[in-house]
């Protein structure tokens, strides 16, 4: 009923810049609070960061000064400017959000992930 699009992930040198996409799609009657988190390989997964529909920000205190987290409440799209990439960045993403339907059901969804690769 509801789909979670992400894009933007690929290899980028440390230093370098991405910038991750997640639309939200389907029976939606309002977006609230959404996130990215980021899982490498046996490990746990993480809160990145975060933002509600009303545009409040936080973030994980690793990301803090290089992550940017952003919505367009018009297209359901969230977004993460990724600055001066870590090679310890390096880890597959999700996108993921509290979404209530026509009917007023809230739900959490999940994007589908998308790689971030950093290294020299």
């Amino acid at each position: 009923q509801v789909q979670l699009v992400e894009s933007g992930g690929g290899l980028v040198q440390p230093g370098g810049s991405l910038r991750l996409s997640c639309a939200a799609s389907g029976n939606i009657f309002r977006v609230n609070v959404m996130g990215w988190y980021r899982q490498a390989p046996g490990k746990q997964r993480e809160l990145v960061a975060s933002i509600t529909s009303g545009g409040r920000t936080g973030y994980a205190d690793s990301v803090k000064g290089r992550f940017t987290i952003s919505r367009d409440n018009a297209k359901n799209t969230m977004y993460l400017q990724m600055n001066s990439l870590k090679p310890e960045d390096t880890a597959a993403y999700y996108c993921n959000a509290d979404i209530e339907n026509i009917s007023r059901i809230k739900l959490v969804y999940w994007g589908q992930g998308t790689q971030v690769t950093v290294s020299s």
